[in-house]
């Protein structure tokens, strides 16, 4: 066991105990420690190697996973070598949908059974005919795609409710496709497609027509039918993108030319994060490179990377993740067939940022971009050299075709040793690199920064749920801030090359994203994070310089109305950045003073929130208030009836009512009013009640009230009894429904596409990032 396994910390132990570590279906843990874990994923992808290599070849990927240099996907972590059948496939393309109602609702069959194994989808729907459309023999004009999204938007909320892992979606369209207003605007109703993340596929002579002003057809089929100014279009998908941070854009006449497949395949869409542009049915295997844990004398004029160790260590990741293909399970055969024929991986890294500043290397500048672009050059000219000898060993994949597949751009930027080892051996994978989403691996790793983004953050408080069903609130901090404290103390400075999400400008995030892009062959997944008073001919910008950089795509977030703004930066000392901090937790410390009755009732703990072993009297009289509620699920409206007692002169909560005409309801509302009331009539800090209804997440979807995202209708509830907490001057100010106060809420904050309440948690803690939204707080991400 590894010093790094042996000093696990609470959070990173919470992490495998829940999303890795193998247990029975009884809950009893088969993996005993981390170790286990990992000689559980070796043996299982050293299977496919011949016998008499098996255990050294197990031996060399334990060690290059021990250590936490090369973290393989959290699918692959959870599910390798656990005999159950399941895909260690994170995501996924789906076919091409047919424009016609039978090949409709067999690709919606088809992303059903796929999410049902925890698959996130991509779709292009672009080959469904516009809305008002003729359709032949029915003498109906057709709904358009947008409507049918609706549809899978309802099959993802349906299978989550199920159980699902995750409902992630991605939803892209031609931007010459007649219906492309509609699918820019759809997000302006605040309600719809929100399992979907959605992009516009956009083409390069739709880019050249926005430069020169010109007018712009809508086809579908061969018919025109409209003509837009292609300039008032872009700035229609800049505008939307601006205000609620959808739709991205996905350049894809660039993804197909440098795609090394350009021969026999046409991409038309991506995972749900964006990092991999697949064809029909393509899948998406991740694994990172931890560059954090590579870093020899850090934070010394002698920084560095070892480059004979990374390169060893991409050799057996390359080999590792090309076994991943032989041992994994899939939801369709199809998706089986399209995996194995090319065995494309997505090879990337993590940790980037914190290596740049163990090297005191400042994100974002040229010399950081320069040794990124470094590092990556050396990823991609070992994993091409890796692919190669495999295919010596075992064979190129079997659509390999070494005149069109060497004539490839991207191909041929390669250095020459590598072009002429593919020459002679062909190659095994036809893509190799990839870099995705790594929060909760990250996370799991020491917290090191994720990905290729900045730091988020250099510490923040994050809950850890306890095995008694409680929950204890842990500091969490960077790794390379927590190296950077261990070795020159508390008291110092923190140097010019820390910097986080919010100290970078737009251009030095694009600057970091087309170093790295250069040497990767797929994609990026990557946020350009901006300030809410950034100006929108700024923010225009932002993209027609990502388009110039050679950038497949680009991302960005900008704290807006619709998404909101999570998280504040707090005043720190001089020469520190400031950091952004989460709403904390009320504590007994932040409440107004409270006293009980005399004579005092037995009490366990000490202060004024003892809890109280005997339920308070009720008296005969009680001031209260009744709140009227409104859900749109329900047909009448729902009264809550709030009753305190009066101690010492304030107000504490003593019971709830809660009533509706909709007997739907009743059961479970005489069950919660009791339950609430018994815990009230108990004293102490009750406040925690909020925080456990404000959490509970519908999965059919919850609603926007007084403009702000409300996951569930008991988080509504919540909601109410906190308002009248405050009102009573039970709890200090806050904000009704979410709970947080956005006192203060800085012009930086970050937030995500989803509502910037976690819905899983409902902690204020949604950050985006890498393309995919993350909970700091329980860790829950749409990507991972």
């Amino acid at each position: 066991m590894t010093e790094l396994t042996r000093e696990l910390s609470p959070i990173a132990h919470e992490i495998w105990d829940m999303k890795y570590r193998f247990k029975r279906q009884d809950g009893t843990p088969v993996d005993l420690t981390v170790d286990d874990t990992w000689w559980r994923v070796a043996r299982a992808l050293a299977a496919p190697e011949a016998e008499s290599r098996r255990d050294e070849i197990a031996a060399r990927f334990h060690g290059a996973m021990a250590d936490y240099r090369f973290l393989p996907a959290g699918r692959i972590l959870a599910g390798a070598g656990t005999g159950r059948r399941v895909t260690l496939f994170n995501c996924f393309v789906m076919g091409i949908i047919s424009d016609d109602m039978g090949g409709i609702f067999d690709g919606l069959r088809e992303a059903a059974l796929t999410m049902q194994q925890g698959g996130g989808i991509g779709h292009d729907f672009s080959t469904l005919r516009p809305r008002g459309a003729e359709v032949k023999g029915v003498g109906a004009d057709a709904s358009g795609p947008l409507s049918f999204m609706d549809v899978w938007d309802a099959m993802c909320r349906t299978i989550m409710s199920a159980g699902s892992r995750r409902g992630a979606m991605m939803a892209t369209m031609r931007c010459d496709h007649p219906d492309i207003e509609d699918f820019i605007d759809a997000k302006r109703d605040s309600a719809r497609l929100r399992m979907f993340n959605l992009s516009v596929l956009v083409t390069d002579a739709f880019m050249e027509a926005v430069r020169e002003d010109a007018e712009w057809p809508l086809i579908f089929d061969g018919r025109r039918y409209k003509t837009v100014q292609a300039r008032g279009l872009w700035d229609r998908i800049m505008r939307a993108t601006y205000d609620y941070a959808e739709p991205g854009v996905i350049f894809i006449d660039r993804v197909n030319a440098l795609n090394n497949l350009h021969y026999c395949e046409t991409i038309g869409s991506t995972n749900p994060c964006g990092e991999q542009p697949l064809p029909p049915y393509g899948a998406c295997l991740l694994g990172s490179v931890n560059l954090a844990r590579l870093v020899l004398d850090p934070f010394s004029g002698q920084a560095r990377i070892d480059e004979r160790e990374l390169r060893d260590l991409v050799a057996t990741a390359v080999r590792m993740m090309d076994n991943v293909i032989e041992v994994s399970d899939f939801p369709l055969e199809a998706q089986r067939r399209e995996a194995k024929s090319k065995r494309r991986i997505g090879l990337g890294v993590t940790g980037l940022a914190d290596a740049l500043i163990m090297c005191r290397l400042r994100y974002g500048t040229e010399e950081a971009a320069a040794q990124a672009r470094q590092w990556m050059a050396a990823i991609e000219h070992a994993a091409y050299q890796a692919s190669a000898g495999l295919a010596a060993e075992k064979g190129p994949f079997p659509l390999f075709d070494a005149e069109p597949y060497l004539a490839g751009r991207h191909i041929s930027r390669l250095a020459p040793d590598i072009r002429a080892s593919i020459a002679e051996h062909g190659i095994r994978n036809a893509l190799l690199t990839s870099i995705a989403p790594t929060g909760t691996i990250s996370l799991f790793a020491d917290n090191v920064s994720s990905g290729v983004e900045p730091i988020f953050s250099y510490s923040y408080q994050r809950r850890v749920l306890l095995a008694d069903g409680t929950h204890r609130t842990e500091q969490v901090s960077d790794h390379a801030y927590r190296m950077f404290r261990a070795l020159f103390g508390a008291e110092t400075a923190l140097p010019d090359y820390f910097v986080a999400t919010h100290d970078l400008s737009p251009r030095e995030h694009l600057v970091m994203e087309a170093a790295l892009q250069a040497h990767v062959d797929s994609s990026i997944s990557k946020t350009v994070n901006v300030p809410r008073d950034i100006t929108f001919e700024s923010f225009r910008q932002v993209y027609a310089d990502a388009y110039d950089m050679g950038l497949k795509g680009c991302t960005t977030y900008r704290p807006n109305d619709i998404t909101g703004a999570v998280l504040s930066l707090t005043e720190t000392a001089p020469g520190t950045p400031a950091q952004p901090e989460l709403p904390r937790q009320s504590s007994p410390a932040d409440q107004p003073s409270l006293s009980l009755p005399a004579p005092p009732v037995p009490t366990d703990g000490d202060g004024e929130f003892g809890y109280i072993k005997r339920p308070m009297e009720r008296e005969a009289v009680l001031p209260g208030f009744t709140y009227k509620l409104k859900w749109a699920d329900s047909g009448h409206a729902i009264y809550i009836t709030m009753n305190d007692i009066v101690v010492g002169g304030r107000r504490r909560p003593f019971e709830i009512f809660i009533n509706s005409k909709n007997m739907e309801h009743y059961a479970w509302t005489v069950a919660l009013t009791r339950m609430i009331s018994a815990v009230f009539r108990r004293g102490g800090d009750v406040s925690f009640v909020v925080e456990e209804l404000k959490a509970v997440f519908d999965p059919r979807g919850g609603q926007w009230m007084e403009g702000r995202y409300v996951p569930s209708l008991l988080a509504a509830i919540g909601g109410v009894i906190e308002k009248h907490m405050i009102d009573t001057g039970f709890l200090p100010g806050g904000t009704g429904f979410q709970g947080d106060s956005t006192a203060g809420v800085s012009d930086l904050s970050v937030g995500g596409r989803p509502p910037a309440q976690c819905t899983k948690c409902g902690s204020a803690a949604l950050v985006f990032q890498e393309g995919c939204s993350t909970c700091l707080s329980c860790g829950y991400s749409l990507c991972n």
